[in-house]
């Protein structure tokens, strides 16, 4: 079963997902656009520095170019660059300061740093080259907030029970704790340690009382915010430049340390069947949401989750309603776009394009009005 409206067509054929030096290039040089599309320089800058230097001369440069999986699906470009970052984070390479502070010196010298921080920690690279990345960030949040003030609007339950795939260390899965103005809508606690205010091109979302029954999510390696090794994971997958978001990071942190969010390990097509088989209570939306991770899926569990979804928005009915709330980006446009489908849906379309959005919540332009 194929998706045709849900996604751009699938990144996972293109160039920058073969095995092997080419790919792996390949897979570099989208990034480099990405995150120059994503007002991301530095991340950028030290990608293509990472692109040029990588050689047979080292462990860590032969295992990269030899990645015999799928480089841009697989996230590869992403683990080099937060292997780098944590080098810098934890100070184990003071001669990389220069190059995070963005010092113009620097970043004209990057791939000089770069092969230097190689040639001095090669084994200490390798094992960032073992896992997914994690990009877990509660600016997202303020996407999957307006989406739900949007599917209230249209006359679904206000109370929202939530499913959330690639969780990664649940922060979005503390959604109801958070205090979100969204174009001067306001929503959630105000007295929320955790205040998200992106800045709002567009009529805001309307303004609906809305509430949260329960939040859950998997991820296929979920992390514990409370271990301090986990959260260094977290920090150094952080693109550097994005100073606020070290904040947003630590007030994270703080909210798990009170009350962890409700994740577990898993897989997640299993996870989507598990949940959608349940019946939906009365007066309550189920709500499948995810942000940047369905291109990381493969092509098998991304079409159990569709099969998943249309089998039980079938049996979906107005008092017992299904979405489904993506924030996912296009290699193609280089753009990230919030999208929702709902059962029964009067209006007869598949997707709904709400928003296109900064990846990590700094801005939102809101397409859909009322």
């Amino acid at each position: 079963m194929t998706a045709p409206n849900a996604f751009p067509p699938d990144p996972q054929s293109n160039v920058f997902n073969q095995p092997g030096p080419e790919g792996v290039r390949a897979a570099f040089a989208n990034q480099v656009a990405y995150c120059t599309a994503n007002d991301a320089p530095l991340t950028a800058a030290v990608c293509e520095a990472l692109s040029k230097v990588l050689d047979d001369d080292s462990q860590f440069g032969r295992a990269v170019l030899a990645w015999g999986g799928k480089p841009m699906a697989d996230g590869l470009p992403l683990r080099c660059a937060a292997a780098f970052h944590d080098l810098y984070l934890t100070g184990k390479h003071p001669a990389l300061n220069p190059l995070y502070a963005g010092d113009n010196n620097a970043l004209e010298q990057a791939k000089t740093l770069i092969r230097q921080a190689i040639k001095r920690h090669d084994g200490d690279l390798l094992p960032w080259l073992d896992t997914p990345p994690q990009t877990n960030e509660s600016g997202r949040s303020a996407n999957f907030m307006a989406a739900m003030l949007w599917l209230a609007k249209q006359g679904l339950p206000n109370d929202f029970e939530i499913c959330e795939i690639g969780s990664s260390a649940g922060i979005n899965l503390m959604m109801d704790r958070y205090h979100y103005n969204l174009g001067g809508t306001l929503s959630g606690p105000d007295d929320a340690a955790m205040q998200l205010a992106p800045i709002w091109h567009g009529p805001p979302p309307p303004a609906q009382n809305i509430s949260i029954a329960s939040l859950r999510g998997v991820d296929l390696t979920p992390l514990d915010l409370t271990d301090k090794a986990q959260a260094q994971r977290l920090k150094a997958y952080i693109w550097p430049e994005n100073r606020d978001r070290f904040a947003r990071m630590e007030t994270a942190i703080a909210a798990a340390q009170l009350a962890a969010p409700h994740l577990e390990q898993g897989d997640a097509a299993d996870f989507v069947e598990r949940a959608m088989a349940k019946p939906i209570a009365p007066h309550t939306t189920r709500i499948l949401m995810h942000s940047i991770v369905w291109v990381y899926l493969p092509d098998a569990t991304q079409n159990r989750i569709i099969a998943a979804m249309e089998k039980a928005g079938a049996q979906a009915s107005k008092d017992a309603p299904l979405a489904w709330i993506m924030l996912e980006s296009s290699r193609y446009t280089l753009r990230h776009e919030l999208k929702v489908r709902y059962w029964p849906d009067p209006h007869g379309k598949e997707w709904h394009k709400l928003a296109e959005s900064h990846a990590h919540g700094q801005w939102v332009k809101w397409m859909a009005g009322d």
